[in-house]
């Protein structure tokens, strides 16, 4: 990994992860049922500091998916082959995620498949997808990228929490006492 990181415009470069990111699970969602998938993309009434927060994730969700079209894979290197399957890993569970909203009923929480086992797979997938292509890529600034994706994501959560109990009530509430927020991560304690 250099400090210096490449940048040159070619067909075997990180955009095609950050498509494959941006596809699967919406896009096998909406294939199962258009709907439900709606239920994906409500929006939770932020707080003035939660939409500064979603408003410089947007930045540098939108600044990544730029600067991917030019960052090569290090194809047939160790840095490729110890990154690929943790993208793969984040696309399959992207995937999974986008069939579990598609299959739930919208007057329901979404608590199946992968969501059994967090609360935000899909979010944890796109950490996940991060960390992949900047290993794939040598890439310290995808990976920094990937830190500050997380960090941004555990002011905003609380909120879209707080949103499905005020929406499903006790069910969602016990959701959240059995299911922790991250895989691997001890449950948030919520009441």
């Amino acid at each position: 990994m250099s400090l210096v990181p490449a940048f040159e415009l070619g067909l075997w470069n990180a955009w095609i992860f950050v498509l494959l990111g941006l596809l699967v699970g919406p896009v096998v969602g909406s294939l199962i049922d258009k709907e439900a998938m709606k239920k994906a993309h409500v929006r939770p009434p932020y707080s003035k500091t939660e939409e500064i927060t979603e408003r410089v994730f947007t930045l540098l969700w939108i600044a990544s998916m730029v600067y991917s079209i030019f960052l090569p894979l290090k194809l047939g290197t160790a840095w490729f082959y110890v990154g690929l399957p943790i993208c793969f890993l984040a696309l399959v569970m992207n995937l999974m995620a986008g069939v579990a909203f598609a299959t739930t009923a919208l007057d329901e929480p979404v608590t199946k498949g992968v969501y059994r086992i967090s609360r935000h797979p899909a979010d944890f997938g796109g950490f996940l997808l991060y960390v992949g292509i900047g290993i794939a890529c040598a890439s310290w600034i995808f990976l920094l990228c990937a830190v500050l994706w997380i960090s941004l994501f555990h002011i905003v959560l609380p909120t879209e929490e707080r949103f499905c109990l005020e929406k499903y009530g006790d069910a969602y509430r016990e959701y959240m006492n059995r299911t922790p927020r991250w895989i691997g991560m001890p449950k948030s304690g919520a009441k």
